[in-house]
């Protein structure tokens, strides 16, 4: 990341956010951890997903390695983002609104989630060019995914979709009659 002058931050809050911490399924079945779609340029392997539209081309990459080094040179290499590297790589919050202004992502929230994900996870720690990153520093412990209920869901769907028991899903949210809601947030255990 220091290498094509983006901030650590950045890089690793939009992996976290777009791969749904690793559980999303463009990061499982493509290695894609940034929602990186096809263009015209691509000439490796795809992968189809329902996004912004049904159906839509994603790149798939042979390793997670691969995606984050793929969307290092995404942002360097688009005319679109070229304004991002005249801001301080210290200054994550106003790369976080810039990437949304230059169009990556639709969600209007997009920024406030990134900052979010950064402050809550100290990710500017990884920013600091004068140091170098320790091997525990760099295996990000992250307690818990937070997963949003939507229309089909169940406790028992989830468990197996995220590959925890049933008993640990209810226990971590303290559920007492089994029942979930449209819109709830449960915590959902991040994988060793």
């Amino acid at each position: 990341m220091k290498a094509y002058g983006i901030p650590a931050s950045i890089t690793l809050a939009q992996g976290i956010l777009e791969s749904g911490m690793g559980y999303g399924c463009l990061a499982i079945e493509g290695n894609n951890h940034f929602g990186i779609k096809c263009h015209k340029e691509w000439n490796g392997k795809r992968i189809y997903h329902d996004d912004d539209r049904k159906g839509e081309c994603f790149r798939v990459y042979k390793n997670p390695a691969n995606s984050y080094r793929d969307h290092s040179l995404f942002l360097r290499d688009r005319s679109r983002y070229a304004f991002l590297f005249d801001i301080k790589t210290s200054n994550y919050k106003a790369w976080a609104k810039g990437l949304k202004k230059a169009g990556y992502a639709t969600d209007p929230n997009y920024p406030d989630k990134l900052i979010s994900l950064i402050e809550r996870f100290d990710l500017t720690r990884f920013d600091n060019k004068k140091r170098k990153a320790s091997k525990e520093e760099i295996h990000i412990s992250i307690k818990n995914l937070i997963h949003t209920v939507k229309k089909g869901d169940t406790l028992y769907s989830l468990s197996k979709y995220y590959k925890i028991t049933l008993e640990e899903l209810i226990e971590i949210n303290q559920i007492s009659d089994q029942t979930i809601y449209l819109g709830q947030e449960l915590k959902i255990p991040a994988k060793n």
